[in-house]
């Protein structure tokens, strides 16, 4: 079995510089959720239709398949013929999906290819049964239960559109047919298109065997043309992503509001709390307690972390490590075992030792800071000069006291101490004592003598 993959329409209707196809739905392109179908029923060898920002599309999509490129949008069938010309002779049976069903899944897929193989039909339709067929395809059925035509709901009569079946977009064929009835199709409708369901007409007013294979599952036929049916689709499959973990272990204090990718991996007993982002295949260990409001994007956490309302970006935290609240961890950081990084902290491509303690209130960039150091509230590492970064290196057992600015390129050896306040501007030794502020000067009653001759 080849399979076909539609994905060249313009999808005007989502109002976007981005082609369709590459919406995504919880960290997947929309026509590759298609192929990942495909591939776990069995069909290795899929065939993507592009059109509109093709080399974009071919891009965003990678590897794995093959394209062809439908350079003026005439419909689905001018589009499966562009496929079927990559064919050549391949004794195969073919199945076609449009790009824009993400919901399809592969059991439903390998289901209809098994049919299709041991009915012995020319072509077999994956159908479905709805209340109210809506915008699609209605499937017209003989006497003897076969189909004898697809017929599209803005060319359907009131009798036709009563019709409760109806037309997925899913097909299987007979590869030589599919081929010759191709060429037979005109794009004798409304929207002077060349439609791919009048090949099943075709076939079945030539005498030839049409099956059908009817999903239980209604979602499967959902297309996506606009936003508000791309967000409602991946409330969908997110609920889906949701149900597996919990029923792997994984507490979602409430379901509804906790967005998490396809590829993510969360270990058991850990909770994830409302309002959480979960993205870009992170990993999070087991015994984590995660959000409310977080935000975690490609980041591999160990296990037994707390993470609470914070934004996590492309990093490593090591075990039992506490972040947050409100922190900023941007790329690049890896951040060790037994780790406190508090309440407005922000840390970029640093290297943070174990039993670090970075309570509040510092910035932390291009930076190394050994094990059992202590960063006070409000240190800054000063890494850009306005022209190049500057890497900070802090040692082991290093107590960095309160509002300390340190000025890259600077080393601070093991066991020093920085005095509270200090500006920090040359190498400090290990075991040293740095101070580098103004002395303080008092002057007793000036104060006083300024409100008077004030009138205050």
């Amino acid at each position: 079995m080849i399979g076909i993959i539609l994905a060249a329409g313009k999808g005007t209707r989502m109002k976007s510089k981005l082609p369709k196809a590459l919406h995504t739905l919880c960290g997947k392109p929309m026509t590759r959720w298609i192929i990942d179908a495909c591939k776990g029923s069995g069909i290795q060898d899929c065939i993507v239709v592009v059109g509109m920002g093709a080399d974009q599309v071919m891009a965003g999509l990678g590897d794995g398949v093959r394209y062809a490129v439908q350079d003026q949008q005439l419909g689905t069938g001018d589009a499966c013929k562009r496929a079927v010309a990559l064919l050549g002779d391949e004794d195969a049976d073919v199945m076609v999906l449009p790009g824009d069903t993400p919901l399809v899944t592969a059991d439903i897929l390998k289901k209809l290819a098994s049919e299709h193989s041991s009915s012995g039909a020319s072509a077999t339709v994956l159908t479905t049964i709805l209340e109210e067929g809506g915008n699609y395809g209605r499937v017209i059925r003989g006497p003897d239960d076969l189909v004898t035509g697809i017929v599209e709901a803005k060319d359907a009569s009131p009798e036709q559109r009563a019709v409760c079946e109806i037309n997925s977009a899913i097909y299987c064929f007979k590869r030589s047919l599919l081929k010759v009835y191709l060429d037979r199709i005109t794009p004798a409708n409304v929207q002077g298109e060349y439609y791919l369901t009048d090949v099943i007409g075709l076939m079945a007013s030539d005498g030839l065997k049409v099956g059908a294979v009817v999903s239980e599952d209604p979602d499967i036929v959902e297309g996506i043309n606009d936003r508000a049916q791309l967000a409602n689709l991946t409330s969908i499959i997110r609920s889906k992503i949701n149900r597996r973990l919990m029923l792997d272990g994984v507490t979602l204090i409430d379901p509804a509001s906790t967005y998490v990718d396809h590829d993510v991996r969360i270990g058991a007993d850990s909770v994830i709390y409302p309002n959480t982002v979960i993205e870009k295949g992170s990993i999070i260990g087991r015994d984590c307690v995660i959000g409310p409001s977080t935000r975690l994007v490609k980041v591999r956490v160990g296990n037994d972390v707390t993470i609470i309302s914070s934004n996590v970006v492309d990093s490593e935290i090591g075990d039992k490590t506490w972040i947050g609240p409100f922190a900023n961890i941007r790329p690049g950081c890896k951040i060790g075992k037994d780790v406190k990084i508090g309440d407005f902290v922000e840390a970029k491509n640093a290297q943070i030792g174990d039993s670090v303690s970075m309570a509040h209130l510092s910035y932390v960039g291009d930076a190394e800071v050994g094990e059992h150091s202590n960063i006070g509230a409000g240190t800054i590492t000063c890494n850009y000069d306005g022209f190049e970064k500057h890497r900070t290196t802090i040692g082991r057992n290093v107590f960095v006291g309160s509002n300390v600015t340190l000025i890259a390129p600077v080393t601070i050896g093991d066991g020093a101490l920085i005095a509270a306040g200090s500006t920090i501007t040359e190498d400090v030794p290990g075991d040293a004592l740095a101070i580098a502020r103004e002395h303080q000067k008092v002057k007793e009653g000036w104060a006083k003598k300024r409100r008077e001759s004030k009138g205050k």
